[in-house]
C-alpha cells in the first residue's frame, strides 16, 4: 500500500465514523499499527505511549517512520507492556528516523536475570523495540533515552540490520545496586545474519552490544558487530555470547567498567571490553580500541577455533583509578561442548593493567607479535602478602606473570602445544617472572621463543 492509500484510507475512515476530531494521535496509533503492510508515518510532536504500539501478527513489507519534523514515542508514567514498538513473527519490516523515551524513573529494579530457562525478551518490560521470530528487520536512525530495559531486543530472528542508532542514560540495576545487563542493544536466541554497525551508546548500566542464547538453544551464526562506540558502562561495551561466525571489527570506547560500584562483581561478572560467553567458534575480534578499561580488555571464556588480532586496550591514568583492573587477555572453557584450542591472539596492545598480560589454557593456540605494557600494576610478588594479590596460593606465579600457563580455568584444560613468540612484555617484575607456568604445566611442552622481558619498578 502507497503511502497515498494509506491517508486516503485513514481520511475516509475518519469521514464515515465522524470521529477525527475526537481521536487523538495516542488513540489513532495502535489501530495503524495494525496494517499488516504498507507504511506508517509516525505524527510530528511527542507521542505518550500508556500500552505498546503492536504490530498485527505476520506484519510484513512495512516501514515505520518519523515526520520529518521530528516524532516522539515517550512511554508515560504508567506504561504497560514489552515495548514502545513490539513484532512478532514479522518480514521486511523497516523501522527508522524517530525517537524513543523511556520512563526509567529511579535506577533500582527488583529484576536481575531471568531464570536460565526464560528469554531475556520474555523477562524484561518496558524496552524500546522488542523483535520475536521474525525475519529482514532493519532498524536505522532511532534514538533512545532513558530506557529500563534493552533499546533494542531482538530474539529467534534472521537477517537484523541495525545502524546509527543512538542510546543515552538507559538501563537499570538490580536490587542491590549492580548491572542487570540491561540498556544495550541484544540479539539473543540463535539470530542469524545480523549487521548492527555504526551505533553510539553512552552512560548505559549494562552491556553495550551483545548476544546470548539459552544453554542448549540454537546458537547466534554470522553477525557484524563493527565501527560502534561505547562510552560508560559498568559491564561490557561488547559481548559474544554462544556464537559461530561473529565479526566484531573496528569498534571503540572507554569508561569500561564505570561508575565501579554498579559493576556486577558478586554475578561474576567483572567488566570487560570485548567479552566471550557459552560457545563461540570461527568468530573474530579485529581493530577494535579501548581505553579506560577497569576490568578485563578481552575475555575468551568458550572462545576456540578464532582469531583475535590489532586490538588495543589502553590505561593511562593512575593504578587507583582502575580499582577492578584484572589481566588483559583470559583464556577460558566454563561450557562443557567446547575445548580453547586453536586461537591466534596476534598483534595485540595491551597496557596498564592489574595483573598479567594473558591467562592461556589450551592448546593450538598462537600467541605473537603482541605488546602487553605496564602490566602487574598492583606488583604482586606471589607471597600472598598484598591484599589485592592474595588468591591462589598454590598458585603464586598466576598473578604476577606476563603470560601465565595454567591447568585450568572453569574444567581442566591441557595446556600443550602453544606458540608463544615475539612478544614484548614489560611491567613489574616482568625481567624475574615473565612467562610462568600453573601446577602441572610443563614449559617445554609448548614453543616460546623470542620474547622481550623488561622489569619495571
Amino acid at each position: 500500500m502507497t503511502r497515498c492509500t494509506v491517508v486516503f484510507a485513514f481520511v475516509a475512515a475518519c469521514i464515515v465514523t465522524q470521529s477525527c476530531s475526537r481521536r487523538t494521535p495516542e488513540q489513532a496509533l495502535p489501530a495503524e499499527f495494525q496494517r499488516t503492510t504498507g507504511r506508517i508515518e509516525l505524527p510530528a510532536g511527542t507521542i505518550e505511549l500508556h500500552s505498546p504500539l503492536e504490530l498485527a501478527a505476520g506484519a510484513h513489507d512495512l516501514e515505520i517512520e518519523g515526520n520529518r519534523a521530528g516524532s516522539v514515542l515517550r512511554l508515560a508514567a504508567d506504561f504497560r507492556g514489552k515495548a514502545a514498538i513490539v513484532g512478532h513473527n514479522s518480514s521486511n519490516v523497516r523501522v527508522s528516523g524517530f525517537q524513543i523515551i523511556g520512563n526509567r524513573a529511579a535506577f533500582t529494579t527488583a529484576k536481575y536475570l531471568p531464570p536460565s530457562d526464560v528469554t531475556f525478551a520474555d523477562y524484561y518490560d518496558a524496552n524500546g523495540i522488542v523483535f520475536v521470530g521474525s525475519r529482514n528487520i532493519s532498524i536505522e536512525e532511532v534514538g533512545f533515552q532513558k530506557i529500563g530495559g534493552f533499546p533494542i531486543l531482538v530474539s529467534a530472528c534472521s537477517g537484523v540490520k541495525i545502524r546509527d542508532i543512538k542510546v543515552e542514560d538507559s538501563g537499570t540495576l538490580n536490587a542491590q545496586g549492580h548491572s542487570n545487563t540491561t540498556g544495550g542493544i541484544l540479539l539473543e536466541q540463535g539470530t542469524t545474519n545480523f549487521d548492527v554497525r555504526s551505533c553510539h551508546i553512552e552512560h548505559i548500566t549494562g552491556n553495550g552490544i551483545w548476544t546470548h542464547s539459552n544453554y542448549g538453544s540454537p546458537l547466534n551464526r554470522n553477525g557484524v558487530i563493527a565501527d560502534n562506540e561505547i562510552r560508560g558502562t559498568p559491564r561490557d561495551a561488547i559481548q559474544v555470547g554462544h556464537a559461530a561466525g561473529i565479526q566484531v571489527l573496528n569498534n571503540r570506547g572507554a569508561d569500561i567498567g564505570v561508575p565501579a560500584a554498579q559493576a556486577d562483581l558478586p554475578g561474576g561478572a567483572t567488566p570487560v571490553a570485548i567479552d566471550s560467553a557459552g560457545d563461540v567458534s570461527m568468530s573474530v575480534y579485529k581493530g577494535n580500541q579501548f581505553e579506560d578499561v577497569d576490568g578485563q580488555c578481552i575475555d575468551l571464556d568458550g572462545f576456540h577455533d578464532g582469531q583475535v588480532i590489532e586490538n588495543s586496550c589502553i590505561n593511562r591514568k593512575p593504578g587507583a583509578a582502575y580499582p577492578l583492573s584484572h589481566d588483559g587477555i583470559i583464556f577460558g572453557n566454563s561450557n562443557p561442548d567446547m575445548r580453547s584450542e586453536n586461537v591466534v591472539v596476534k598483534g595485540n596492545l595491551i597496557q596498564g593493567f592489574g595483573y598479567g598480560g594473558v591467562y592461556l589454557i589450551g592448546r593450538g593456540h598462537q600467541i605473537a607479535d603482541n605488546r602487553f605494557l605496564e602490566i602487574n600494576r598492583n606488583h604482586c610478588t606471589g607471597d600472598m602478602h598484598i591484599a589485592i594479590c592474595a588468591y591462589a596460593p598454590d598458585e603464586p606465579a598466576m598473578l604476577r606473570s606476563g603470560i601465565y600457563l595454567a591447568s585450568h580455568a572453569a574444567r581442566p584444560a591441557e595446556t600443550e602445544g602453544n606458540v608463544i613468540e615475539h612478544n614484548q612484555i614489560s611491567g613489574f617484575g616482568m625481567d624475574k617472572w615473565c612467562i610462568g607456568a600453573g601446577p602441572g604445566v610443563k614449559l617445554k611442552q609448548n614453543t616460546i621463543r623470542d620474547n622481550t622481558c623488561t622489569g619495571t619498578r
